[in-house]
């Protein structure tokens, strides 16, 4: 797991990971969250909307920015302050390659704390989700686990 400290941090700088949708990801995900809304878990059911079969929720792909920030950029140590704009521009769906990347937009004069903005992509470059997140970046380098 990576950590970058505040003092390195620079607007422009970016960080991505890709991930690939699976329907045990978002069975899990209605699990935890309790949300089991059938356009998510039934096939049938899904045919049936406007997106034509099961797509992911929202939230779950609004989590690949969290997994962006917790442990690639700034990382380890860095605390998630809050999430802005959020705009759901396409639908994910089971086997979809998700890549999101967020970029330092600014980085507050006195304090610790990072804007970013955040983008979730699919294998296709259509863009699924945009937002903005606001990091508490860590001031030193955290201690390493044993």
């Amino acid at each position: 797991m990576k950590s970058v400290i505040y003092n390195d941090i620079r607007v422009g700088d970016k960080a991505s990971r890709t991930k690939t949708v699976t329907q045990k990801d978002i069975n899990d995900f209605a699990a935890v969250s309790g949300d089991h809304n059938p356009v998510h878990l039934s096939e049938e059911f899904a045919k049936s909307t406007q997106f034509g079969g099961i797509i992911a929720h929202g939230m779950l792909a609004v989590s690949y920015i969290s997994t962006v920030l917790g442990t690639e950029y700034p990382g380890a140590g860095s605390i998630f302050m809050g999430l802005n704009n959020v705009q759901f521009l396409g639908p994910v769906r089971p086997g979809d390659d998700i890549t999101t990347t967020v970029t330092v937009a600014e980085k507050h004069p006195t304090k610790p704390v990072i804007k970013f903005t955040c983008e979730c992509v699919n294998q296709n470059g259509q863009t699924v989700v945009k937002a903005e997140a606001v990091v508490r970046a860590p001031t030193t380098a955290p201690k390493r686990e044993p």
